[in-house]
């Protein structure tokens, strides 16, 4: 896939529909590993989703397109549970459609997120999600050349491998 096709959308209220559909399929994926329940009447729900329009200083909803389309989400908080730095950005939810797993769309995206919002940027990924785990493990490395902490933290059900990294102090990586 040519990832240069690959784009970010700050998603407005009036936008809200397909990022709460994407949460459905994500919350899915997620329940495979984790105990997420299912409503009576056939959703998940995600919460905190008001609170993107809430806090729209603090936190930050993205949609990811790509020439397939709409290809999945990022959800950015400023602020942490497991850093110091109060001004701390997170990648607090992420996910991209099955279908365009490994072919760069997420990749892509992320480099885009963590470049046009240079800061203290922390990636946190349950140990309980190997697919998650590898996907960052290898992103966080190539976009920092190496130079990132990482430190693994008590979890609910798993235990959090947290990576952080300033990215205003990058050079992006070349696109592949």
């Amino acid at each position: 896939m040519n990832t240069t096709q690959v784009t970010l959308q700050l998603v407005t209220r009036e936008q809200e529909k397909p990022l709460a559909n994407l949460l459905e399929l994500y919350l899915h994926d997620m329940s495979e590993t984790l105990p997420i329940r299912i409503s009576e009447e056939g959703h998940f729900g995600y919460a905190w989703l008001p609170t993107y329009w809430a806090e729209p200083d603090r936190r930050f909803p993205y949609l990811i397109r790509s020439e397939s389309g709409i290809s999945g989400f990022a959800l950015v908080t400023i602020g942490s549970t497991v850093s110091d730095d109060p001004e701390a950005l997170e990648v607090a939810e992420f996910f991209v459609l099955r279908r365009l797993r490994r072919s760069g769309v997420g990749r892509a995206a992320v480099q885009q997120l963590w470049t046009e919002r240079p800061g203290h940027w922390v990636v946190r990924v349950s140990e309980g999600n190997p697919g998650g785990h590898a996907f960052w493990s290898k992103v966080v490395r190539d976009y920092t050349h190496g130079s990132f902490g990482e430190q693994r933290t008590p979890g609910r059900h798993y235990p959090w491998r947290v990576y952080e990294f300033d990215s205003s102090r990058l050079a992006p990586p070349p696109s592949p």
